[in-house]
């Protein structure tokens, strides 16, 4: 475990974070339960009571999407996003000869590997999501219920950002799980922060009013997260 660094009350400018109680948020996880795990226990190291906010994107490309899942689901303390890929994937179950066709180019293919799915080229993909739902059983209905943003104090989680514009409640459903055009050109006047993922950034990092935690996970090998306090935000990657 690295510490990319520690944050204190003085070194903000304008609004201090000021979660109603601490948390962690992680970034994309894409499979890499081997990270994942080593970071949760870092995480029950650090503050065991202390919810643990995944920000989305938890499957495909890495090789082990469905023990990432079934880790998340079970963890008494986690709330998990849904992620661009998480919605791409339920896509693909009702419709995978057509407007779900595209997971399987962008990661698909480990995680029906992680299910233990052949996934030949031979394969009608009519198939392979019939194999993938009976695969998932209750993760199915779990995953479709997955929240698009949580939020604690001045503090919101999304996986690609929001609408400088817009409070948190009124975002619209792309803009929070594919980014919306104004999120890094214009600064929140509302005094949020919104920590999110979905954009890969050689670092864990912070400017105010926003903190990025997607590293990459599954091609460098690196999986970060954010650990909030009041007044102080402390940057981890494991790896």
């Amino acid at each position: 475990m690295t510490f990319a660094s520690l944050i204190g009350r003085r070194r903000f400018r304008g609004t201090p974070p000021a979660p109603d109680t601490p948390f962690f948020a992680i970034g994309d996880v894409h499979g890499r339960d081997d990270l994942l795990a080593r970071l949760l226990d870092e995480i029950a190291r650090r503050d065991p009571g202390a919810p643990v906010i995944c920000l989305g994107d938890m499957i495909d490309r890495g090789p082990a999407s469905a023990a990432v899942l079934h880790r998340l689901r079970a963890h008494p303390k986690a709330v998990c996003l849904m992620g661009n890929h998480e919605e791409m994937m339920l896509d693909f179950l009702d419709d995978p000869a057509g407007s779900g066709a595209p997971w399987l180019r962008h990661g698909g293919t480990a995680t029906l590997r992680s299910f233990g799915i052949e996934t030949a080229p031979e394969r009608p993909a009519t198939a392979l999501a019939a194999e993938l739902r009976d695969a998932l059983g209750d993760l199915h209905g779990w995953l479709r219920d997955l929240p698009l943003w949580w939020r604690s104090g001045n503090m919101a989680c999304t996986h690609a950002g929001a609408d400088p514009a817009l409070p948190i409640e009124a975002q619209d459903r792309a803009a929070l799980l594919w980014g919306h055009r104004r999120f890094r050109k214009r600064h929140r006047a509302d005094g949020l922060w919104v920590l999110h993922g979905h954009v890969i950034t050689p670092d864990p990092g912070w400017e105010p009013g926003r903190v990025w935690l997607d590293t990459g996970a599954y091609g460098t090998g690196r999986l970060s997260a954010a650990h909030v306090h009041p007044g102080e935000i402390a940057l981890l990657t494991e790896s």
